[in-house]
């Protein structure tokens, strides 16, 4: 069994962060999402597993990760020149994966729960491939699955008018050796890119078997803001708080659900949790309420905020407003200044969001 992450895409839906940065490693809960995909991945004792990556990104991908011995995998770069669909990203893959069973997973999607069952089922059964799928409120936002009454899948519908069923596409797909020749057979797509709900349908229809896994805990595509937030929110509730021996507290409160990572120091300030603290971080005369991480190397001073994320390097110093449900990208700088004239300054990227108060 191999595994294969796709990563490649440019995340526009994430500018102004992702203009300098791969999505893939914006972190959820001070872990990139792309190291949380490689984790879940090797708690199903999968551990060769193959990076498709983009040329935008490519290089900042390989430098983070390496050659994936931090994590005890073996990583396997593929580059992928242009975004032409999710099946020329399995196709372009054969010489790494060969004739071997593997999971497809998505770089930027956050699940709970990992995936080991879904490994185990497909591994004992004789299934060419199996789907993960999990039900949603508004199907017709998402390629959709319509079942037959033995439990296999009949058909695949991308967005559809009317939904046969409320059970989406998670983006996490087991395959055998028959998708070979699924990706060689069908067509580019309106949008000219080789899609893998096609590749999917064309093993149906030549009647192979494909079936289901419906997903019955929390799932995330990290692909908006608000989605980087929410899923941010899900994981610190699943993290077991921890307060490291070398982080400094002084005057402080910090309640049980705060985790203080390493070099980090915490001064005259009140920390509720569920919250995560970074490394060589500085919160001083200041208050961080629940679901906000704190990444490493940022400065926090006479400030409040709750439910963000603040990336690193960043310095949020004397507002005299809370700043909440933000996210604040590397080298920022957040301040409030009583020089005269009084105004409002700012450098902003393309795309970017201010809300004043």
């Amino acid at each position: 069994m191999k595994g294969l992450i796709l990563s490649g895409g440019k995340g526009t839906r994430l500018y102004p962060l992702t203009y300098t940065r791969a999505k893939q490693l914006i972190p959820v809960a001070n872990k990139p999402v792309l190291v949380r995909v490689i984790e879940a991945i090797r708690d199903a004792n999968v551990t060769d597993i193959g990076i498709v990556i983009g040329t935008n990104t490519g290089a900042e991908i390989q430098d983070k990760l390496g050659d994936g011995s931090p994590w005890d995998v073996n990583l396997t770069y593929i580059m992928q020149e242009s975004p032409d669909g999710l099946a020329h990203a399995v196709k372009i893959s054969r010489d790494f994966l060969g004739d071997d069973q593997f999971v497809m997973f998505l770089g930027d999607n956050v699940i709970e729960g990992g995936i080991s069952r879904l490994i185990s089922d497909f591994a004992t059964s004789e299934w060419n491939s199996q789907i993960v799928l999990k039900e949603v409120q508004d199907p017709t936002a998402y390629g959709v699955a319509k079942l037959r009454t033995d439990g296999s899948i009949e058909a695949l519908i991308e967005k559809p008018r009317i939904p046969p069923s409320n059970l989406a596409l998670v983006g996490i797909y087991m395959f055998d050796k028959t998708i070979w020749d699924a990706v060689n057979s069908i067509q580019p797509s309106a949008r000219g890119e080789l899609e893998i709900t096609d590749a999917l349908q064309w093993l149906i229809d030549a009647g192979h078997r494909v079936y289901p896994h419906v997903h019955q805990g929390w799932w995330i595509d990290t692909g908006k803001p608000i989605d980087m937030l929410e899923a941010n929110s899900l994981v610190l509730e699943e993290l077991s708080p921890c307060i490291s021996t070398d982080a400094v507290i002084t005057d402080s409160e910090i309640d049980s659900r705060v985790t203080i990572e390493r070099g980090a120091r915490i001064v005259n300030s009140v920390i509720r949790g569920p919250s995560i603290i970074g490394e060589n971080t500085l919160v001083e005369n200041s208050y961080i309420g629940p679901f906000t991480s704190i990444y490493h190397d940022v400065t926090i001073r006479n400030a409040e905020i709750e439910r963000s994320i603040i990336l690193e390097n960043s310095c949020v110093c004397d507002l005299v407003a809370r700043l909440q449900d933000s996210l604040i990208g590397r080298n920022a700088q957040v301040k409030h200044s009583d020089d005269k004239p009084r105004a409002i300054k700012m450098n902003l990227g393309d795309h970017s969001n201010v809300w004043l108060v």
